[in-house]
């Protein structure tokens, strides 16, 4: 039965990761919202549910185990019922955590590029695609806020993260140094 749960739950969890991914590319709308709460809420309370089920059917199943050492964590991960239940934590948090990333990198003024690296990162290595991600958001944030320079030969220009916001700016700036006349 764990190994069952184990594979349901994984194609589960890489579905919603590819879910969470497509929704960072629409545009605003029912689609987007409703594949959002899918496979950023919906899933991981799933996920969480199955774990609930996990801890409550191999309590007690790993005598010597606990948290006081890593030793007796190591007794809890020899039996593969506490494997499962760890693993449907994972789960259901790094999503919850992949939510997170795809929500700010859609809130306004942020790029979704570094969401490009950090989805995948997060869902394999957990902390370190949040790391990745924060530290993407910097450098665009910082390439956003360098000075912009006129357009040469229609040329976007250097600075920003998506090529909308090059396209702002540059016309921000032909219209105060009076290019566009």
């Amino acid at each position: 039965m764990p190994d069952a749960v184990f594979s349901l739950a994984s194609i589960t969890a890489m579905s919603a990761w590819v879910g969470l991914a497509v929704a960072a590319l629409l545009t605003p709308g029912t689609a987007r919202r409703g594949l959002l709460w899918l496979c950023g809420r919906g899933v991981p309370l799933a996920l969480a549910l199955a774990y609930v089920a996990a801890l409550w059917r191999y309590w007690g199943t790993a005598p010597g185990g606990g948290f006081s050492s890593l030793a007796a964590v190591g007794v809890l991960f020899s039996v593969p019922g506490k494997v499962l239940g760890a693993w449907l934590h994972f789960l259901a948090f790094d999503l919850l955590v992949g939510r997170w990333l795809v929500d700010h990198a859609l809130t306004s003024g942020q790029s979704r590029m570094p969401l490009i690296v950090a989805l995948p990162a997060t869902f394999l290595y957990g902390p370190l695609g949040v790391l990745l991600y924060v530290a993407a958001q910097g450098v665009c944030g910082r390439l956003r806020a360098a000075p912009a320079q006129p357009l040469v030969q229609g040329q976007p220009l250097p600075g920003g993260c998506t090529g909308s916001q090059r396209r702002s700016t540059a016309a921000k700036v032909s219209s105060s140094k009076g290019l566009d006349r």
